[in-house]
């Protein structure tokens, strides 16, 4: 078995982020990993995102930089609205920890990989696990959720880049339209903070980013509406996309063949995952 100190495995969940109205400060932790192996030693060369988190990493807990090579396996698909950015720099970021000493906490790693992210959403969930909200200002607030709760995933066979996604979005909205999306992202917030999971039912409509996008996604509004005519509570694009998630409490297979059908797309899978309540795990 090798030393602890020499090698490092972390395993990351996927997250899916906004949940509709919660743009850029929601998310949800799925069960649905990552593993990065982080190994003192030369290797092949890092990549820019690993080089990035690594000298984060090594300014902020004011260690001098010690030469490292690393590697991910799983199931998290790439550019898809799942997180696989964050799976790697939350993987390095903590597997650099171990190798070190451990000198940061888990809160220190999240804001690092917030920072390189360019937002929390997607970072929150996965280092903490279950459903977090980032406010603009405040504490982070965190909170489990229950296994009846079921999330299908509609993965379409092509990818969306975020600065893509961010491209489509325009430099203002209506009022209206902002005072719409906060009421419902308060709705979505106190639903899942209360486990009354039947409150989504209707609040996870957006008007702030999703209309903006779903020429990217042309498929988004057909496959929620379908989810919904089979059960389901509401439904999203996951991050940027090109995932798009339904959460529902009963039928989930139902759900997933029906957005399979609406997504009129030749090549797509649907799966049915819970919610991870752990976040970043450090593997034996």
């Amino acid at each position: 078995m090798m030393d602890r100190m020499n090698e490092a495995r972390v395993r990351v969940p996927a997250t899916t982020a906004n949940l509709g109205p919660g743009f850029d400060c929601l998310g949800i932790a799925l069960q649905i990993y990552n593993t990065t192996t982080v190994r003192r030693g030369r290797g092949p060369a890092k990549g820019i995102m690993a080089e990035e988190a690594a000298d984060l990493f090594f300014r902020e807990a004011k260690m001098r930089p010690f030469a490292f090579h690393w590697e991910v396996e799983g199931s998290v698909p790439r550019s898809r609205g799942l997180g696989s950015s964050v799976t790697v720099r939350l993987g390095i970021l903590h597997g650099l920890n171990e190798l070190g000493g451990r000198p940061l906490n888990r809160s220190d790693l999240f804001r690092q990989c917030a920072g390189l992210e360019g937002h929390p959403d997607n970072a929150a969930p996965a280092a903490f696990g279950g459903f977090t909200i980032v406010p603009g200002s405040g504490p982070l607030q965190r909170y489990p959720v229950d296994r009846d709760l079921r999330f299908v995933l509609l993965i379409p066979d092509f990818e969306i880049s975020t600065p893509a996604a961010r491209q489509a979005l325009p430099r203002t909205v209506a009022f209206q339209d902002a005072a719409f999306t906060a009421a419902n992202a308060a709705a979505v917030a106190a639903a899942f903070a209360t486990q009354n999971y039947s409150a989504l039912k209707g609040a996870l409509q957006d008007r702030l980013h999703e209309p903006f996008r779903e020429p990217l996604i042309p498929c988004l509004s057909p496959v929620i509406e379908a989810a919904c005519d089979a059960g389901a509570l509401g439904g999203w694009l996951s991050g940027s996309g090109s995932t798009v998630a339904c959460a529902t409490l009963r039928n989930p297979e139902k759900t997933a063949h029906a957005m399979i059908v609406a997504s009129g797309l030749d090549e797509a899978v649907a799966i049915v995952v819970r919610a991870d309540n752990s976040g970043v795990k450090i593997l034996a």
